[in-house]
């Protein structure tokens, strides 16, 4: 019970500390609170300070007035007139003296703590009779106390300010629910939808936060559109010069002496090439209308056949093992693009694990609405910090800086857009030992 209540406070601590509504309705009512009791505390002290000049000598005059009613005009107070006096007003009287000793509250003791003070209180509110009577007056709380409804009331009112002050703030601050969610939207690549930037008023602070998020929203949206443009046309321009440099590469005579130039000449321009490729797959996998040309596809099948042609290329290694269950049914997706994704993380696997006492894998299985890829290798793996990098265009580890070993950080970066595009899911961790790469596709 009590770790409950400890989870209770610490979830609503949590809610407050993270709510800029709930603080600011705090805030208000705190403010309320303090500016009652600063009002309060200060006409008490004016009443208390200024009651001397201004109602003593009315408070005088009607209590001589109450004594002669109690005396009747005679020397004796009478005890009927006292009990109609305080019956008709919330007064309490005590009577002391060598005929009558009575009190119309004899359990409340009238001071004058209660109602101002001062040294000069007795002589307001105290008399004495021709006859030697001392006649004491006071008020009567009990009939102040008789009012427990008034408390319900009260209480209600708070409630319903506090109410109404959260409905107030709420609708004030709600710009802020469609300035988050616009931000999202933005830093996901989806700058179709602007903020609304209008206010029940016109604009106000909200409303100009909002604009200047579009505005900045709009300038990052032109930056990566002409980026994309650039690269495209850097891609298109650099195919025909690649074509003329492997065909003039292809020509060359294949003497002894020749060869080796020969051929490290065809890798490079084929490596420009690949990149070249890579480079327009992601922008075209970048953008917000991807077609993709969905065939029944066995993908186990595809696996094999993509690992088999890696083994040719990567010397020295041992060849991926690729596990799928039984009868697995065929799947629509993107079979080229799927072709390309197991590809790159195949290659991936080969290159930083291949040489590992335990070959890579590749795990497929199939659910009710989704395919699942997952390739392992036993390498080195990758340092924590550096795994929600992996994806990203043109980034490599540390471990993976050279050419011939790392390659140029595109491969995962088209892994996860393919997954992205099939309207699946992408995720990296370390398996210790190695790197194990999950692809979850829609299909």
């Amino acid at each position: 019970m009590r770790r409950h209540k400890s989870s209770a406070w610490h979830r609503t601590k949590h809610r407050v500390a993270h709510s800029i509504k709930l603080r600011m309705v705090m805030v208000f009512l705190l403010l309320a609170a303090a500016m009652t009791f600063v009002f309060v505390i200060g006409v008490q002290k004016a009443f208390t300070v200024g009651w001397r000049e201004a109602a003593r000598p009315i408070l005088m005059d009607y209590v001589d007035h109450l004594a002669e009613q109690m005396t009747a005009g005679g020397p004796t107070p009478s005890v009927e007139n006292a009990q109609a006096i305080t019956e008709r007003l919330p007064l309490t009287v005590r009577i002391d003296g060598p005929v009558i000793r009575w009190a119309s509250h004899p359990d409340a003791r009238p001071t004058n703590k209660e109602w101002g003070g001062g040294k000069d209180w007795p002589a307001l509110l105290n008399r004495q009779s021709a006859d030697g009577h001392r006649i004491e007056f006071g008020l009567n709380g009990e009939v102040f106390e008789r009012r427990p409804r008034l408390v319900g009331y009260a209480l209600g009112a708070l409630l319903a300010l506090t109410l109404m002050a959260w409905l107030y703030v709420s609708r004030l601050l709600r710009p802020l629910d469609a300035i988050g969610e616009g931000a999202r939207r933005f830093g996901l690549g989806d700058f179709s939808q602007p903020i609304p930037e209008r206010g029940r008023h016109g604009p106000d602070e909200l409303g100009e936060l909002a604009k200047t998020i579009n505005t900045m929203g709009w300038d990052i949206h032109q930056m990566l559109e002409s980026k994309r443009a650039l690269l495209l046309a850097i891609s298109h321009e650099l195919r025909s010069p690649l074509t003329r440099a492997r065909l003039n590469a292809e020509l060359l005579p294949e003497t002894d002496a020749i060869r080796p130039q020969r051929d490290a000449l065809l890798r490079d321009v084929q490596g420009m090439a690949s990149l070249i490729s890579d480079l327009l797959e992601s922008e075209r996998l970048s953008g917000n209308h991807v077609v993709l040309q969905r065939t029944p596809t066995d993908v186990a099948a595809l696996a094999r056949e993509v690992a088999g042609e890696l083994q040719a290329s990567h010397a020295g290694t041992t060849r991926a093992t690729v596990s799928a269950p039984e009868g697995m049914p065929m799947v629509s997706v993107d079979a080229a693009r799927v072709r390309l994704l197991l590809r790159n993380l195949i290659d991936n696997a080969l290159r930083h694990g291949g040489k590992a006492p335990v070959a890579p894998s590749v795990t497929i299985s199939k659910s009710a609405d989704a395919l699942s890829i997952e390739v392992r290798d036993h390498g080195p793996g990758v340092p924590e910090e550096q795994l929600s990098q992996l994806a990203q265009a043109f980034y490599r580890p540390d471990s993976a800086r050279t050419r011939s070993a790392g390659g140029v950080g595109l491969g995962l970066h088209l892994c996860r857009l393919m997954a992205q595009a099939h309207g699946g899911a992408f995720t990296v961790q370390n398996a210790h030992p190695g790197l194990s790469v999950t692809v979850t596709l829609a299909a």
